[in-house]
């Protein structure tokens, strides 16, 4: 199978983005990133101790700089941050040089795949599972209005999400 152009996966934390876009990018011969693991590289500290130290905004600044330096690359596959779509230069950085693909899953899968994870600091609350019910009703529209195509990943393995985004993208 041939794809052209670059693919980005936006979504909620733990619907998988990371894990399918490796998968993605070897069965492509594509490079992939990770925008939360290159700021790692980048800064040598890990998410939750940028939150603390530079807050919510410092951290959506830094990504949005990995964002628009990877989003010009050629032949990639990137899994951006949850939080990713949140800025409207990100959203439009995105659609400009590639595929998007919105990787939805429930708020009840959501909170199963994270709620032992305590690299997530936006979940570092009382109630997670409502963190992440107020993190989907802000943050699917705008996944929506970013996606060329959305996967519904409930109860689908790794392998039958990427069928499904081959299959989307081989029409192009």
């Amino acid at each position: 199978m041939t794809i052209s152009g670059n693919v980005f996966l936006v979504g909620p934390m733990g619907v998988g983005k990371t894990s399918v876009g490796k998968r993605l990018a070897k069965l492509w011969h594509y490079h992939f990133y990770d925008s939360d693991q290159v700021i790692v590289e980048q800064t040598g500290v890990d998410i939750p101790f940028i939150f603390e130290k530079e807050g919510e905004a410092g951290f959506r600044q830094r990504e949005a700089s990995v964002i628009e330096h990877l989003s010009q690359l050629k032949n990639i596959v990137l899994a951006t941050g949850g939080g990713a779509v949140l800025q409207q230069s990100n959203r439009n950085y995105l659609r400009q040089h590639g595929q998007v693909i919105y990787l939805y899953c429930s708020v009840n899968q959501q909170f199963e795949r994270t709620r032992n994870d305590q690299n997530r600091p936006l979940l570092q609350t009382k109630n997670p599972y409502q963190k992440l019910q107020d993190l989907m009703r802000q943050r699917d529209p705008l996944y929506r209005v970013v996606a060329d195509y959305v996967i519904n990943t409930d109860n689908l393995t790794i392998k039958e999400v990427i069928e499904q985004i081959s299959h989307k993208l081989e029409k192009l």
